[in-house]
């Protein structure tokens, strides 16, 4: 499996192309990134296709996935503020020599890309924000939810992999329609595998009352055309915020997805690729030309 160092944190990647190779094609370049607590994995169908237009690539962010949990010596942790995660992409793209791609990014991965879009405007042609928004800021609220995920993330006993029933259980919150097991099984060992700093620590960073005084700024200030998908029935990040944060720039393209919660990619995915065929004006099996 391949593997790169950025700022002492070893990165897994994976190409998913075409041809079913790691060898590229020259299509232009479809970069994914991942959630809280989860891995490229669960993207690997959405690209898989998509990859008749584009090479896609995905990869696993520090400290989450397969990507390490610790810095090489020498090297510091350089902070889980969402600026430095936009940053490690900027330099993979750097070490892979890319100069240029289009992104698709989930939840709070998509605050990530964000930042990423306003830092590297010119290595974007197009974005996709998928499950993502605005919040307010809520003192009481969040302290209470800073309480329960330092519980959740501190107790993670890796036995509760081995319980029956446990994936159903642990991803109910997030979805409206059910996934196959298999699927359901990889993001609970995603979570349970997740560093205990990285998890924290974004969570502090994602879900912050710096982050509601900062994000409108950030989606007021894209310039890159975007399209924000929401799922219908998501309880995490309501497609309510998905609409406010498109409506402060008119580079945001809007779009729900009826009778989905979080991950509608997985659990309506005939209609999560037409939407994002749409908006990148490709039907299948035609190359976007850069």
């Amino acid at each position: 499996m391949p593997y790169l160092q950025i700022r002492g944190y070893t990165h897994y990647y994976e190409w998913i192309t075409e041809s079913g190779s790691s060898e590229l094609s020259g299509k232009p370049t479809m970069v994914f990134m991942h959630g809280w607590g989860g891995s490229a994995r669960y993207w690997e169908s959405t690209a898989r296709a998509i990859s008749d237009a584009f090479d896609c690539l995905l990869y696993d962010m520090r400290g989450f996935g397969r990507s390490s949990t610790a810095p090489m010596e020498a090297f510091e942790c350089p902070g889980y503020e969402l600026e430095t995660y936009a940053e490690d992409l900027a330099i993979l793209l750097d070490t892979l020599e890319i100069k240029q791609i289009y992104l698709n990014a989930h939840s709070a991965g998509a605050s990530i890309a964000v930042y990423f879009l306003n830092l590297y405007p010119e290595r974007v042609q197009r974005a996709i924000l998928t499950c993502n928004g605005i919040f307010e800021y809520d003192e009481k609220a969040f302290n209470a939810f800073y309480k329960f995920g330092s519980y959740v993330v501190k107790f993670r006993p890796r036995w509760l992999y081995g319980l029956p029933l446990m994936d159903r259980l642990f991803m109910k919150r997030f979805l409206y329609r059910s996934l196959p097991s298999t699927i359901s099984r990889a993001f609970l060992e995603d979570f349970l595998m997740a560093n205990y700093e990285a998890a924290l620590g974004t969570i502090f960073t994602c879900v912050s009352k710096r982050a509601a005084e900062v994000m409108p700024q950030e989606f007021a200030r894209i310039r890159v055309p975007t399209l924000m998908i929401s799922g219908e029935r998501d309880m995490i990040i309501p497609a309510e915020m998905g609409r406010q944060a498109a409506a402060l720039s008119d580079q945001i393209e809007f779009a729900e997805i009826p009778n989905t919660a979080h991950f509608p990619m997985l659990e309506d995915p005939e209609t999560y690729l037409k939407i994002v065929q749409e908006f990148l004006k490709v039907e299948s099996g035609q190359r976007v030309e850069v």
